[in-house]
């Protein structure tokens, strides 16, 4: 049961997925943080929606809700540990969950540490991870959750190598510029660097990418391997442990 994905640019360097059932006009929307754009593009483009998919509660992935409701009156789907507006059904980690029996199995996944109630979903091998794992980075962790956040990324690591990741934030130079001042050398980061360039110069998304070159480039989820560990040792003036983590 194949899906399509179509992303749709808002705010200033946020993106809105939709993903359409196969042979259907259906769509579930996530994270709507502003209605208007994507309100628009479902009339545009035929699409009719039937859920919203909700990851966390910041403000430019929730903002949109309500006025989108006002429009299209969808169930909302979202975190049990965040507050979201207008949600009618709280989500735990699970497999299985099917918002509308024209769409496959969504596999829920616990990811905090962004937010304490960070979740994202897996459809087929699409995973929509909003801020708990950026293209080449990760989200800002809040609450000294780093253990929390260290745990979600290896959650997201482990998944199947034929996964991509579909993040919501235009990040990628900035976190490959970081990733190398962290290893300089990584031959992977500077040839992404180089290509990623080429793609936004010609306006271009980035915020999707196999999994395979995220183990291979992004440092967050390499935070045991010793040249990551030797970067964050100086920056924090202090030992790590082997997880990358205080001690």
């Amino acid at each position: 049961m194949a899906i399509t994905v179509h992303s749709v640019p808002i705010l200033e360097d946020n993106y809105v997925w939709i993903i359409q059932a196969s042979g259907s006009s259906s769509a579930l929307v996530l994270d709507p943080g502003d209605a208007e754009p994507v309100i628009n593009y479902l009339r545009a483009n035929d699409l009719q929606p039937v859920a919203l998919l909700i990851t966390h509660r910041d403000w430019d992935h929730i903002t949109g809700i309500l006025p989108f409701l006002d429009q299209y009156p969808v169930p909302v789907y979202g975190p049990t540990n965040d507050e979201i507006p207008g949600l009618t059904t709280a989500l735990v980690a699970q497999t299985g969950f099917k918002p509308d029996d024209r769409f496959p199995p969504i596999q829920v996944l616990d990811v905090p540490g962004h937010t304490p109630g960070h979740i994202a979903y897996l459809l087929e091998d699409k995973l929509f991870c909003a801020d708990a794992l950026f293209t080449a980075g990760c989200g800002r962790v809040r609450n000294n959750a780093f253990r929390q956040a260290y745990d979600s990324l290896q959650r997201l690591a482990a998944l199947p190598a034929e996964t991509t990741i579909h993040c919501s934030h235009e990040y990628t130079i900035a976190n490959l510029q970081f990733a190398l001042a962290v290893e300089p050398h990584k031959l992977a980061a500077q040839q992404r660097l180089a290509a990623v360039e080429k793609q936004r110069a010609n306006n271009e998304l980035t915020a999707k990418a196999q999994l395979p070159l995220e183990l291979a480039t992004n440092p967050f989820l390499r935070c045991d391997q010793p040249n990551v560990i030797a970067a964050a040792e100086q920056y924090a003036s202090r030992r790590l442990g082997d997880d990358g983590l205080a001690v």
